[in-house]
Formats: C-alpha cells, structure tokens, sequence
C-alpha cells in the first residue's frame, strides 16, 4: 500500500510525460501499480486526508487561504461542474473540459490543488472531453450550491462569503465561467466603402448558461468591472450574453484572453 503523497507525486510525473521504467526506478512504485493508477487516479476516500476539516466548516469558520483559485473555480464549478454523492460520506466534485484546451485542463487542476492541497485531483477521458474531479466529503461545504437535479431548474445564490470573494477578484470569477461557458470568437461583416465591397472582423465574447441565476451572477460582474454586455434577445434572463465593444472587448481580453 503506497501512501497519498507517493501516488500524487507518481501521477504528476505520469503529466509529465516520463515513461514507467524511469517513474518506476526514481519513485521504488511498480509499473502495475502505477497502469492501475492511470486507469483509476482516484484515489480511494481512506487514503485521502478527508479528516481535516475545510476552511468552512472547521471551529473558526474563514475564507479561503487561496481567494483567487476558489474564485476562479466557482465560476468553473457554476459553468461545467457538478458536486456529486460518492459512498456514504464522500462527495466528488466533477469539472467538465474541452479536451481541446489543454491549458484550461492544467489551469483547472492547479485550482483544485490550492483550493484543497491534501487532496488528490485526476483526470478521467471522456468522449471529447476531460472530466478533473477530486474526493473530499467537504465539496458541499465549499460548494453550497450543490443539490438534485440540474443547475438551470433551481435557485444559485452565492452565500456573503463567496459573494466577498467575487467582489474582492471579479476577474478571476469570470474567467472561470468564460472558461466553461463562454468563448472569444471573431465575427465579420461586409460593407460598400467607396464603391468597393470590404470585408471587417472584429472580437467578442459570448457568455451561454440556461440558468438565469447564473447568467446574472455573470452580469453583475461584468458590471462590477465595468465592462459593457448585451443580451442577444434584450433581456437578462436569456441564454446568451454578449461583450462587443472595441473598448470592453480590449479589456476582456487583458484578463482573460481565448481559451489555450
């Protein structure tokens, strides 16, 4: 039996590209335990350091000793993710990602190390996509806004404490829900300049959720930053959120920039 910190160290030299004989010789960890890591990188709940308790629910309840990552996550977690059930006391928090963005993936990942360091994060392939998720029955304590059923059919309201958060790094919470749910793309149009027929393109982001709670927790913050939005249909409540002027634009993409 290897302890947490062996496997974590044996599953972040596999990220790194190096082969199982060299893993095998610098770590002493048999080539068939680390394939039967690869294949599950969950680690069993009995291994992990579940008994700490979480910056929340310990005596002296706090924020989190990382803001920026929990921000950064939440807007994750509101766009892709899920905080699921898994035996009788654990929870496994589930954030789905383009496996065509590799640097997203790594981003969300070293997210979830600082928001719970003791705990163990893997990736799972799923068709086109890549699930990261990590075991820890404190998810729901850090996450309240868990609960049956999908995101869209129930109320999401932040507790004061993550709402401070999201006051105190507003960036990095969009940047989390524009790494989920939203995109930079660039649009074109034609226009009779001089009697010739041009071509202009131009950036902007788009912003897409079903949930209204969370679209208005996106808004607000764009607002809160200053930065202009629009709704495609004019109103607040539908699924798409749009960002096109030059100056909004050149702001978003200091902080957030397209997905890599």
């Amino acid at each position: 039996m290897y302890d947490m910190q062996t496997r974590t160290r044996v599953l972040t030299l596999v990220e790194q590209g190096l082969s199982l004989n060299s893993i095998s010789r610098q770590t002493g960890v048999s080539r068939a335990a680390i394939r039967s890591w690869q294949r599950r990188p969950e680690p069993r709940p009995r291994m992990s350091a579940q008994a700490q308790p979480c910056f929340r629910c310990a005596p002296d309840p706090r924020p989190p000793s990382d803001p920026v990552a929990y921000a950064y996550l939440l807007g994750l977690y509101l766009g892709d993710g899920c905080v699921s059930p898994q035996g009788r006391k654990g929870h496994t928090l589930r954030i789905i990602c383009a496996d065509t963005w590799p640097g997203l993936i790594a981003l969300c990942r070293s997210a979830v190390r600082a928001v719970r360091p003791t705990n163990g994060v893997w990736i799972t392939q799923r068709q086109g996509c890549v699930e990261v998720g990590s075991y820890d029955r404190h998810w729901p304590c850090l996450f309240p806004q868990h609960g049956p059923g999908k995101k869209h059919e129930r109320r999401i309201v932040l507790e004061q404490w993550q709402q401070d958060i999201v006051d105190a790094y507003p960036w990095d919470f969009i940047r989390g829900l524009v790494h989920s749910d939203g995109c930079r793309i660039t649009n074109w149009t034609e226009r009779v300049t001089g009697g010739v027929r041009k071509r202009y393109e131009y950036p902007r982001y788009f912003f897409t959720n079903r949930s209204a709670d969370v679209l208005r927790l996106y808004t607000d913050a764009l607002d809160h930053v200053g930065v202009a939005w629009k709704s495609c249909n004019n109103s607040r409540s539908v699924q798409n959120i749009s960002v096109a002027r030059r100056a909004s634009v050149e702001v978003m993409d200091a902080h957030i920039g397209p997905k890599h």
